[in-house]
């Protein structure tokens, strides 16, 4: 019952992380409205209420300005307050500074910065009426180097600084931006990624090794994790890593 009557925007919430913190808020109680560019959002949503809980789903790309704001009013037409905003929704582009395209770099950052900016623009001043919180999901690469992910390194950098900053502007509102730092989960995402491998099983035990407990996240501790921000009154402009040990 944590979240009982809150009204919560989960971004990117067709699939692993975004699904498994929507799922997690309606347990809950929470009523949580779901934004994917995917149609799998109304599957989401539909398995909340199957099992009891509020939900409605909004399908479209939140880094276009008038879809960001069309979906903020939309919520507020329908729950009349935002009291909590997940902005999970996010592309992984491999590359490195030579081969990583004008293209690519311009749709990583449209999608994972601009998305962020525009969907936390909207929002806030809902949330200063709410005294009401945003978590933003960064990455363990935020915190570290990897190799071909300059673009998504980059942008999740981005998202780090951009919490921080939000967090000095709105903290004498009452409103809370907090950050949560995955390492490698087991979503749908990651699958697809590593089945394009020649080897994708030694892939996935590459990755399951790099992890000092020695298992991949799933995405419900992630959004355990989310929810500890959210609930959690006394974390403003905090970075939570969930990488699995693999920033210590």
């Amino acid at each position: 019952m944590q979240l009982k009557d809150k009204v919560a925007i989960i971004t990117g919430a067709g699939a692993g992380i975004g699904k498994a913190t929507a799922l997690l808020f309606a347990e809950k109680k929470a009523k949580v409205f779901c934004n994917d560019i995917s149609d799998s959002v109304i599957n989401v949503v539909e398995e909340i209420q199957k099992n009891g809980g509020e939900a409605a789903a909004y399908q479209g790309d939140i880094s276009i300005a008038e879809t960001a704001e069309k979906l903020i009013n939309e919520a507020m037409n329908q729950y009349h307050k935002i009291d909590i905003l997940f902005n999970n929704a996010g592309i992984v582009i491999p590359g490195n500074a030579e081969n990583t395209s004008l293209e690519d770099w311009d749709q990583t950052m449209r999608v994972n910065v601009r998305g962020v900016f525009l969907m936390s623009k909207f929002s806030l001043p809902h949330l200063i009426k709410t005294r009401g919180c945003i978590v933003n999901n960064s990455s363990c690469l935020a915190l570290k180097g990897s190799k071909d992910r300059l673009a998504y390194t980059a942008s999740k950098g981005a998202i780090l600084s951009m919490t921080r900053a939000l967090a000095m502007d709105y903290a004498k509102y009452g409103v809370r931006v907090n950050c949560i730092c995955p390492g490698v989960v087991d979503s749908p995402s990651f699958r697809e990624r590593i089945s394009k491998f020649d080897d994708p099983e030694a892939a996935r035990e590459r990755f399951t090794t790099m992890q000092p407990l020695g298992r991949i996240t799933k995405p419900r501790e992630v959004a355990e994790g989310v929810l500890y921000l959210v609930t959690s009154e006394i974390c403003e402009g905090t970075i939570l890593s969930a990488d699995g040990g693999v920033t210590m």
